[in-house]
């Protein structure tokens, strides 16, 4: 080492980092290549003061300046905005070169004089990464001209929680609107429809569906068919024998060699005979044969019938099979008549029937009608359409509300006389009445069609003392206003049944006893 002027031997001075020739137009030294750091270290710690050193140039002084919080946006310089360039550090004058060993006194350092205007270049970076470190910074090193804001976070944050609670609720609003519509105007992909879970396992046995599900397999439908015309009805099975009844003017078509069908609920569909007949009862017995497992329906009581009970109604109308219907008894005791089609009135029915609401149509003739027990009350026979506007395009009419049934107290005797001898008989007093009396009551007539007597001889009117001309009011107590209301009336008994008669004579009123007879026609 130079103990004269502090630098170490076979060290550079400082004005060597440069390619050219020196200040003084010495020789050009060859710095080779090293890394950092730019000089050995000093042994001597700090050179004398009034020296320059051996040592690199230090970085310019820095201040601390206020960082910004962690994750505080700053703001880049504008694109093609001129960055200033970082201050040059001062020049250090290059130690003199000398020859002698003798320490030069020392003298006070002056700095050297800055260029008036020389522009200087802008520094590169050093290739140390330590270079332009800020020990002073928290975050990322700072972009030339940030500016940091203090307390910005805190509002920035309130701020942005607000726009999007604002936002959430815009959004929850508008997606309910447009939810809404979307469901009342059925907009969206595949609909499900929401069904019943489960259900009652039964039915009670006195509800509707109880009452069918025991009836409807003993109930069949019948086609029939003859010669000049054909249609549909109703029976329903007797016995286990295969006998089944309905009603005179539903098999009437093939009581002479006509075809009958009966078909059960399951579908079965067997051949079916006529076994007897009445006009004046409107009932016929049809058997079918070859149909095992036969379940017949439980006759019940029709006296034991009151106003309002709840019955059900089952057929073919309009030939849709196996059809149930419900309603009520609106009366009893209706006095009606059906046919008549024959000029001799043989083929007129006289029934003392219970009139039902139960929807009945066509085809529902010869059908049961049951009570809440599923037992039979009636037969449904008839109905009481309206004008023409209530017909079909067909041309029969329709339920009205106003269905009767013969009563099946009545249809069991005459069932089972036909059965039993083919035929039935029907209770008589042995009088001719007067049809076309349009006053009140049941008159006698004078004569009998065929020009007899009006009252049979030796018959039960003549022994009670009746006579051409008597007017009849009443039968058991009950008023009478017409001549086939009077027939309805006793056909509503037995053979062998006393009546109680009211008989007005010569404008004077009596009662007399008669036992019924028995007649085999009308």
């Amino acid at each position: 080492m130079d103990e004269g002027n502090g630098v170490p031997q076979g060290a550079e001075p400082a004005g060597a980092a440069g390619a050219g020739p020196m200040p003084d137009g010495d020789f050009e030294l060859a710095r080779p290549e090293r890394p950092s750091p730019l000089h050995e270290p000093d042994p001597y710690s700090t050179p004398p003061y009034g020296e320059p050193g051996p040592w690199a140039p230090a970085p310019p002084v820095q201040h601390p300046v206020a960082t910004p919080a962690q994750g505080t946006v700053m703001t880049p310089p504008a694109v093609g905005a001129a960055v200033p360039p970082e201050p040059a550090p001062a020049p250090i004058a290059p130690a003199p070169p000398t020859t002698s060993i003798t320490p030069a006194p020392p003298t006070m350092p002056t700095a050297p004089p800055a260029p008036a205007s020389a522009s200087l270049p802008a520094r590169q970076l050093p290739a140390d990464p330590w270079g332009r470190y800020d020990p002073w910074a928290a975050g990322p090193l700072q972009q030339p001209g940030a500016v940091a804001v203090h307390g910005g976070r805190p509002r920035r944050r309130r701020a942005a929680l607000g726009w999007t609670l604002a936002l959430a609720l815009v959004a929850a609003g508008l997606g309910g609107l447009v939810g809404g519509y979307v469901e009342r105007e059925g907009i969206g992909g595949e609909v499900t429809l929401p069904g019943a879970k489960g259900g009652p396992a039964g039915r009670a046995p006195d509800s509707v569906a109880g009452i069918a599900a025991r009836a409807l397999p003993s109930v069949v439908t019948l086609h029939v068919a003859g010669t000049d015309e054909e249609g549909t009805g109703t029976g329903f099975v007797l016995d286990d024998r295969g006998h089944i009844l309905t009603n005179n003017h539903v098999v009437a078509p093939a009581a002479s060699g006509g075809k009958i069908s009966a078909t059960f609920s399951d579908g079965t569909s067997v051949k079916a005979t006529v076994v007897g007949r009445d006009s004046g009862y409107d009932l016929a017995v049809v058997q079918v044969s070859g149909v095992h497992g036969l379940t017949p329906l439980t006759l019940g009581d029709s006296d034991d019938v009151r106003v309002g009970d709840p019955v059900v109604a089952i057929g073919a109308p309009f030939d849709l099979a196996n059809t149930v219907t419900a309603g009520i008894i609106s009366a009893k005791e209706r006095p009606i008549t059906a046919g008549g089609e024959k000029s001799d009135g043989s083929d007129v029915s006289y029934v003392d029937a219970l009139q039902t609401d139960a929807p009945i149509n066509p085809g529902n003739s010869g059908g049961p009608l049951l009570d809440s027990r599923a037992h039979v009350i009636g037969i449904n026979s008839a109905i009481r359409s309206a004008d023409s506007g209530s017909e079909t395009e067909s041309g029969q009419a329709g339920s009205i509300g106003l269905g009767f049934a013969i009563p099946v107290n009545q249809a069991k005797r005459v069932a089972e006389e036909l059965i039993n001898d083919g035929r039935a008989t029907h209770p008589v007093i042995g009088v001719d009445l007067d049809m076309g009396y349009s006053g009140d009551g049941a008159r006698v007539d004078s004569r009998a069609p065929d020009g007899g007597p009006a009252v049979l001889k030796g018959g039960p009117a003549e022994r009670a003392g009746l006579k051409a001309g008597d007017l009849i009011t009443e039968v058991d107590g009950e008023p009478v206003h017409t001549g086939a209301e009077l027939i309805i009336r006793i056909r509503a008994h037995q053979p062998g049944d006393r009546l109680r008669l009211t008989v007005e004579r010569g404008g004077t009123e009596r009662e007399v006893s008669v036992v019924l007879g028995t007649a085999d026609q009308n």
